[in-house]
């Protein structure tokens, strides 16, 4: 039988190979320069859309929820019938693109960020601010921007 010397790592060896994790680590959770925002990819330059322009029918947002209009840049709310909110569709936190509203929150997919259908404030973050609501007028069955 032959007996074998278990493998020791030593201290030196132990530092060096944490180091490497832990920078690896912190890479990895950054979130790097432009892929934490997802209004570079087409979110930001939907907000400038200009006051005045229709941006659907109201047959198009349900009760109790609400519908992303992203070539407007905005999110459009019913709370309660006959009841219409805007709000815009950058996400506070980092400027991620709200992609839907379910269950009476606007939801940014980015982080998580679900925002209340109502107002607009943090129903859950990491975001900390409310989104902010934009002016519509609704007539005729139609939503525009005010």
């Amino acid at each position: 039988m032959t007996e074998s010397t278990p493998f020791v790592c030593g201290r030196r060896a132990a530092l060096v190979a944490a180091g490497v994790v832990g920078v690896g680590t912190v890479a990895a959770c950054s979130g790097g320069g432009s892929s934490g925002t997802a209004s570079d990819s087409g979110g930001g330059s939907s907000s400038a859309a200009a006051s005045g322009s229709a941006v659907g029918a109201t047959t198009d947002v349900p009760v109790g929820g609400g519908t992303v209009f992203a070539s407007h840049g905005v999110v459009v709310t019913q709370p309660e019938s006959g009841t219409f909110k805007a709000f815009t569709d950058i996400c506070t936190h980092q400027g991620g693109t709200i992609s839907e509203v379910e269950d009476k929150v606007m939801v940014c997919p980015v982080h998580g960020s679900e925002f209340s259908i109502t107002d607009g404030s943090v129903v859950q973050g990491p975001a900390t601010e409310a989104l902010p609501e934009k002016s519509i007028t609704v007539k005729d069955g139609t939503i525009t921007l005010a």
